[in-house]
């Protein structure tokens, strides 16, 4: 075959896009999964564009070539937001994701961060065609060329049919894998797509009647009888819960060369209930999703976030269970209301009273709104008028300045980096969690000016990772190996800490595993107030010494966390990957049992949410 003859049938559009798309998958699966295989790739991506192909093939008379381009482009697309998507969250982005599109915008911030010049390799083709095609002349003659003839009709239908069953014969047999990264690969990347679209298998619900609470504690391994020794220790107390954005535990008790990077909560933690395993429990919402998690000790909607799923819901909350004692109720968060959809959120989960941007304004603000001072100092003097109208209240802050990407101000630098850590991601996560824990220590010392903080019961907690491993590069991890004294693991990048300081508690750290939906369980517990009546998920800490928490969303279904570890399934329980607790050295133990458990605990939650009956809709 002679040069001329190859170079002719390498430009036929089907050839010359094929390999294009080949470069494309391998492309995005060198960022995706860990075991890059050449021919897998090929193999369960190509029959897919190749389906389209013989499509343009047989039906395109006129513009084949611009049908190549626009299929080009879409395919591109898919495989970018597929990076970018795992880049961020971690997880094989699908169409429920267009759900959130406006919220995906007011981050892009955040997600182009973490772009590796690289990735824009994959539009190089569109670019340079683009130019070819229609601003050179030899490119506009190209399009000219006689390439609509559409010989072999039926050869192309056969073809077509033929691509397609090589998609089937990728998905079919992996419909049932519980790990959806595992599944996105046995499939392929545009084929998983597709079958999301497809599919759209909607879970079995339970009747609500058959969900109970003595059925979620058995499932959880709850002992019943057992009593909690600080049970009503704060009762009649102001409640004051505090969401500190992206705050991961390693953080507590941190030095790096010497300087403390969270001194006001160092002290806290020395002077508060301490506990080191716990865990985050939220979804694409993040923390809107902490917020739902933390108020209802329900679990997350199988898709999308919180705000989007359950907000038409009456939700039984712990706003609702304080105002049934007496409680005036109000959370507080400096960026706009609709923002995620909390509008909708607050309503469903009761609360008396929101505070958003419009009550703390554009002063000193970056990212999402006013800096954290202007949270603290405006929240205190609320709280202190709240409290001179002679009941208790039950506050919720949700800080914001410790943001991905978290580039803070120069002007907000509280602490000098080591030069190792300049320019790197670790870096200014700590220098900007650094900023947090000092507009945190001003909010301590004001409570304590006005009087409310002997009179709360503090609980303050991280409401999700800030450090994915998967947007981490070789100096970050090498970074987080020099704070952890090992390689960063899975069960790290989900610990969060949770702190509770109160005047008859006695400090100490306890080892026991909690996760999110135990927050308001615990709280209900030291407050004196009964929980007997609200179906929950979660549990009180302070009573029980084994925890089982499902996890969904950051990790694939199936996964738990339990006091036996962290164990992440395969295709099934048989092919799991098991890892240690972030503060537990015992050899990882969990059992099939344990994952059948945390499997049918998420279906009830999934299954008593969907059923609760339909907020009041809002008086105009």
């Amino acid at each position: 075959m002679s040069s001329v003859t190859i170079k002719r049938w390498l430009l036929k559009p089907f050839v010359f896009f094929s390999i294009i798309f080949v470069l494309k998958s391998l492309l995005a699966w060198g960022v995706i999964f860990e075991d890059t295989q050449f021919w897998k790739s090929v193999l369960t991506e190509i029959p897919f564009v190749w389906a389209l192909f013989f499509l343009i093939e047989r039906f395109a008379s006129k513009r084949k070539l611009g049908y190549y381009m626009t299929v080009n482009l879409l395919v591109t697309a898919i495989f970018f937001a597929a990076i970018m998507y795992f880049k961020y969250y971690g997880v094989i982005v699908t169409y429920h994701a267009a759900e959130q599109v406006n919220q995906v915008t007011a981050v892009r911030n955040s997600v182009f961060s973490l772009m590796d010049p690289y990735y824009l390799l994959i539009f190089t083709d569109i670019i340079v065609l683009g130019f070819y095609f229609f601003i050179n002349k030899n490119g506009r003659n190209y399009k000219k060329d006689k390439i609509n003839r559409h010989n072999g009709r039926m050869l192309h239908v056969v073809l077509f049919a033929v691509s397609l069953g090589l998609c089937l014969f990728n998905i079919l047999p992996n419909k049932a894998s519980m790990n959806e990264i595992k599944k996105a690969q046995e499939m392929g990347i545009l084929n998983y797509e597709a079958y999301t679209i497809f599919a759209q298998d909607k879970p079995e619900l339970v009747e609500a009647s058959e969900i109970t609470q003595d059925t979620i504690n058995q499932l959880k391994g709850i002992d019943a009888s057992a009593v909690s020794p600080y049970a009503g220790a704060a009762k009649g107390k102001n409640l004051i819960i505090i969401q500190l954005e992206s705050f991961q535990n390693f953080l507590l008790g941190l030095k790096v060369d010497g300087q403390e990077v969270t001194p006001n909560l160092n002290r806290l933690m020395e002077d508060s209930l301490y506990f080191n395993n716990f865990y985050q429990m939220v979804g694409q919402g993040n923390t809107s999703d902490a917020e739902f998690v933390v108020n209802s000790s329900f679990y997350i909607p199988p898709q999308g976030a919180a705000t989007m799923s359950y907000v038409d819901k009456e939700v039984p909350s712990l706003p609702r269970l304080l105002q049934a004692s007496g409680y005036q109720t109000a959370t507080f968060h400096t960026n706009d209301v609709e923002f995620w959809n909390r509008g909708e959120l607050y309503s469903s989960l009761g609360w008396d009273h929101y505070y958003d941007h419009k009550f703390f304004g554009d002063e000193d603000t970056f990212f999402f709104g006013a800096s954290d001072e202007v949270l603290y100092r405006k929240t205190s003097e609320k709280l202190k008028e709240m409290n001179d109208e002679g009941q208790p209240f039950y506050a919720q802050v949700i800080s914001m300045s410790a943001h991905h990407p978290f580039t803070i101000p120069a002007e907000k630098y509280k602490m000098k980096l080591p030069e190792r850590y300049e320019g790197t991601f670790v870096g200014d996560y700590i220098r900007s969690q650094n900023y947090a824990d000092y507009a945190f220590g001003q909010f301590v010392d004001e409570l304590k000016a006005n009087g409310l903080w002997d009179n709360s019961l503090i609980m303050v907690y991280g409401d999700h990772m800030g450090l994915p491993i998967y947007s981490l590069d070789h100096d970050d991890k090498e970074l987080m190996k020099e704070i952890y004294g090992y390689d960063y693991a899975y069960a790290n990048m989900l610990n969060i800490p949770l702190l509770i300081h109160g005047q008859q508690l006695a400090p100490q750290t306890l080892e026991q595993v909690g996760g999110e939906v135990d927050i308001m369980p615990t709280a209900a517990s030291l407050l004196g107030v009964s929980m007997d009546n609200n179906i929950h998920f979660g549990q009180d800490l302070l009573s029980q010494s084994y925890n089982l928490l499902p996890q969904r969303y950051y990790l694939p279904t199936g996964s738990f966390i339990a006091s036996s570890g962290l164990l992440i399934p395969g295709n099934s329980f048989e092919d799991n990957t098991q890892y240690l607790l972030a503060n537990g050295g015992h050899t990882p133990a969990g059992t099939e049992d344990e994952y059948t458990r945390a499997l049918r605990l998420r279906q009830l939650s999934d299954s008593y949410v969907t059923q609760l009956p339909d907020k009041a809709p809002a008086e105009e």
